[in-house]
């Protein structure tokens, strides 16, 4: 099982090295799912309105040129009827025989006659008739074509009249065509314009609606990584929703109880390793009073029995405070205090009484309703760590912040990398280095109980980096009187129902 989680790792890290590459998945994967979704409706909606457009378009052109094109026939047919009859007479003019001829708006007729060429207007003759049309009719066969004259669509019709002895053209203008079919054109266009966006639109609204239940989610996750392990989510009536909110709710209430199961233990274990501890001091007490009277290979094994037994005394203390964090029994005494005043007993509490205290007049003399024990014990883990890595404290400061006031404990570093900054206030982390900052390594639970410590007071604490390579230790406390805000585990306990359950809601 273990191999197979660590393919499964690796497989997970695999695939978001190769998604951190440029030129794998390209752009489209580094826009956000609802980006994606607006996009493939935008072009959904462009794709399905310019193929409705261009089938549109072409049928109704085909079926209005189809249309006209059969009543310019009919109207060719009964004007080459017409003059066959009226050229029957020797005396009838061509000429004005062509202008009575009823023709369709646009139409102008040519008749050639025994090799004579007649036209009712002077702008279309027989050289405005393409030459193989021409030369197809006077040979004996009907024939129609578009072709285009100064600029302008046309249609010609030629009909040979073999009884008459002469053939007919009739050539109509498609000028009024060419302009309908271009306002339908653009009004299709600007239809599958609109589409377009109408469907970027409801893509956007789609994607925010079915991705509201995720945020949900992600905040509801957010909330339980910061300690709240109470908050449940509430579906609506979708069997989708439902089920997501179900397994979310299994995997929340198996991690609050695997949680809740190790504090168990970690308490349990603590308070029982308290009964020997405690005789195995009272033991070395014993042996301690007579060291004078010990051989000198035994005075030394009694001294290294004494170190190690003070840090493992001192390791159960501390499992035992964060134990009392994690199952909710720890509880804040809190006291106003000067701020200025606090800071110096910490200091001197925690042996570096002679350390200057530099405090900021905007602070000096502000008050702060905190837990003093607590306080003291977050200036006592600093100097101890700094002592133990960093050659010890240089310098204490008191500066203000918006709504709070900040205590800076200082050291000679050397300073923290970037990306253990974070880190060193996680359980048990003593950095990659901690074999070469000083003599001891210490339990590991320094920095977390300080960071426990400030949190239960609505704080934070955090390090930054200094002059000559220097660490800042800030621990921010807030300078109003009210009581501060629970962040630990047990607190969600005591949250409103609003804040216990977030719904669900559905699309």
């Amino acid at each position: 099982m273990r191999g197979r989680r660590l393919r499964v790792e690796s497989d997970v890290r695999r695939r978001q090295a190769d998604q951190g590459r440029p030129g794998r998945g390209g752009r489209w994967s580094q826009l956000g799912l609802r980006a994606r979704v607006t996009v493939t409706f935008g072009l959904g909606a462009l794709v399905l309105s310019a193929t409705m457009a261009g089938l549109t378009y072409f049928t109704a052109r085909q079926f209005i040129l189809g249309e006209r094109q059969t009543a310019i026939l009919r109207q060719a047919y009964v004007n080459a009827s017409l003059a066959r009859s009226s050229l029957r007479s020797p005396t009838q003019d061509v000429t004005q025989l062509l202008e009575n001829l009823d023709t369709l708006p646009g139409s102008l007729s040519v008749l050639e006659l025994r090799g004579q060429w007649y036209a009712d207007s002077p702008s279309v003759g027989e050289n405005a008739i393409p030459a193989k049309l021409r030369a197809l009719v006077v040979s004996g066969t009907p024939a129609i074509q578009h072709f285009v004259l100064d600029g302008s669509p046309q249609l010609v019709v030629g009909l040979p009249v073999p009884s008459g002895g002469f053939a007919y053209f009739e050539v109509f203008s498609l000028d009024e065509l060419a302009r309908t079919l271009s306002i339908l054109a653009l009004a299709l266009a600007g239809a599958a314009l609109v589409t377009t966006a109408a469907g970027a639109v409801i893509g956007r609204w789609a994607s925010g609606r079915a991705l509201r239940p995720l945020e949900e989610v992600s905040r509801a996750a957010e909330t339980i990584a910061g300690g709240r392990l109470h908050v449940r989510l509430v579906a609506a009536d979708d069997p989708d929703l439902s089920a997501l909110a179900a397994s979310f709710n299994r995997m929340a209430d198996a991690l609050l109880e695997r949680i809740e199961r190790e504090a168990r233990f970690t308490s349990d274990v603590s308070h029982e390793l308290r009964s020997p501890l405690t005789t195995l001091i009272t033991s070395l007490g014993v042996l301690e009073a007579h060291r004078d009277d010990l051989p000198s290979r035994s005075r030394r094994a009694v001294d290294l029995l004494t170190a190690e037994l003070r840090r493992f005394h001192r390791m159960v203390d501390d499992l035992l405070e964060i134990s009392r964090v994690d199952t909710g029994s720890a509880e804040l005494s809190l006291d106003e205090v000067e701020v200025g005043e606090l800071v110096h007993e910490a200091a001197q509490a925690a042996g570096v009484g002679r350390v200057p205290v530099d405090i900021d007049p905007a602070v000096d003399g502000l008050r702060l309703s905190v837990d003093k024990r607590r306080i003291e014990r977050v200036v006592a883990n600093l100097v101890d760590n700094a002592a133990q890595y960093a050659g010890g404290v240089t310098r204490m400061t008191i500066e203000p912040a918006p709504g709070a006031v900040r205590v800076v404990v200082i050291d000679r570093g050397p300073g923290v990398a970037p990306t253990e900054r974070e880190r060193i206030f996680e359980r048990f982390y003593r950095g990659h280095t901690s074999g070469r900052r000083g003599a001891t390594d210490g339990t590991g639970l320094g920095l977390s109980l300080v960071a426990e410590h400030v949190r239960l007071h609505g704080g934070r604490v955090w390090v930054e980096s200094g002059v000559d390579a220097e660490n800042r230790f800030v621990v921010e406390l807030p300078a109003h009187g009210e009581p501060p805000v629970p962040t630990t585990m047990d607190d969600a306990d005591g949250a409103s129902p609003r804040s216990r359950h977030r719904d669900l809601d559905g699309p």
